[in-house]
């Protein structure tokens, strides 16, 4: 057997320049929570707890009774959208839309600013 001192060993299939495409990743099962006090139940989407069954939509307060205007003379009725040291409450708390959450603080702060509100709680001021 004679070889071909003229002849180039067998050449490697060109790389593409398009990069190999990756296996799809296989699913994962889901993670098991067995903790000292054994498995997790399933739940199923329900709340557990004191508070369980599903939540009732909250609806605007303002917009049920069909309040075009919320008027920043009625103090009273504003001491209800306020904290005990007279922060303003957040929309999540009170169940106010944002239209009517503007309209809220608006009339709180000119409340505030002709002193129907207070800006503090005494017990923040200090008194």
């Amino acid at each position: 057997m004679e070889e071909n001192k003229n002849s180039t060993p067998p050449e490697a299939p060109a790389a593409s320049s398009v990069p190999a495409a990756r296996p799809a990743p296989a699913p994962r099962a889901a993670p098991s929570f067995d903790g000292p006090r054994g498995p997790r139940p399933e739940r199923n989407g329900q709340r557990r707890g004191r508070f369980s069954g599903p939540r009732p939509p909250r609806v605007c307060p303002f917009c049920t009774q069909k309040v075009k205007y919320i008027d920043y003379k009625a103090g009273d009725q504003l001491r209800r959208y306020l904290t005990d040291h007279g922060k303003i409450k957040a929309r999540r708390k009170i169940g106010t839309c944002a239209k009517h959450q503007r309209r809220l603080a608006l009339a709180i702060k000119r409340a505030r600013h002709v002193a129907l509100l207070p800006f503090t709680t005494e017990s923040t001021r200090g008194e």
